[in-house]
């Protein structure tokens, strides 16, 4: 894959990562309150707040995104979780953007962000690779973005993770992702207080290249749970606003 200003530490461990500088210092700037949460398809998201911007996972519109808009945005920051075509496609991006790829600590204009590596599939990551969870705080929003993870947490995993306030986690399936059953199991261990449900099927998917389930599969795995269906793309998200308990929080794509 072709990298532009690609940073990252391949053989970084999880417990003793390394620590890299990747933009000046502006902690108040960067935790001042308020998050906006824009959801772009498939695992992409827009995160903004405190003055900066952060876009994770950019996909190639192929096989299950191939109906959505490229996530052609401009950002600060772009996080992968792994270098495949749904997550990992980071050509053409405007502007000049940082990307980071890889599992480790790093700080980025007073943010402080951490890649935690998880399976990207149920082979030990034998068939996919590592997948990196992302963790950082926002607009003094705790927020965890698990990518296409595969595996169960481990205790070890559980403990950098922490409690996040706002938990991406995938609910499609297949061969590279949680399905309903494990992202169930992800989300009772994370606790986080708001659920945003990635990786599912919509009407963007090319019918005869996804395999991934629709988002029903998850919701129905979960009743009894507060559901908050958006009719937008984009969320805004302040630490008073927050649910004590876990909800889930769909957001619409606009086609």
């Amino acid at each position: 894959m072709k990298r532009r200003q690609l940073m990252g530490y391949a053989g970084a461990g999880l417990v003793t990562a390394l620590v890299t500088t990747l933009g000046s210092h502006r902690e108040a700037d960067a935790q001042s309150s308020g998050l906006s949460v824009q959801w772009l398809g498939h695992t992409c998201f827009l995160f903004t707040g405190g003055g900066v911007k952060i876009l994770v996972n950019p996909f190639q519109t192929i096989g299950c995104t191939a109906g959505y808009r490229p996530p052609k945005v401009v950002a600060d920051l772009v996080l992968i979780s792994s270098q495949l075509l749904d997550e990992g496609a980071v050509d053409g991006l405007p502007g000049n953007p940082k990307l980071v790829y890889a599992p480790g600590v790093y700080e980025f204009q007073g943010i402080k962000l951490q890649g935690i590596p998880i399976d990207h599939d149920r082979k030990g990551g034998r068939q996919f690779g590592i997948n990196t969870a992302w963790r950082w705080q926002q607009g003094g929003i705790n927020i965890l973005h698990l990518g296409g993870a595969a595996a169960p947490i481990s205790i070890e995993q559980k403990i950098l993770m922490g409690r996040p306030d706002v938990a991406l986690i995938p609910v499609g399936g297949s061969a590279k992702a949680y399905n309903a059953q494990e992202a169930k199991q992800a989300a009772e261990v994370l606790n986080p207080k708001l659920i945003i449900p990635t990786h599912y099927r919509t009407q963007a998917a090319d019918a005869a290249a996804c395999d991934i389930a629709p988002l029903d599969d998850f919701l129905t795995l979960m009743q009894g749970m507060t559901v908050r269906r958006s009719n937008s793309d984009s969320i805004a998200i302040s630490s008073s606003n927050l649910p004590e308990t876990s909800v889930i929080q769909v957001l619409s794509y606009k086609f």
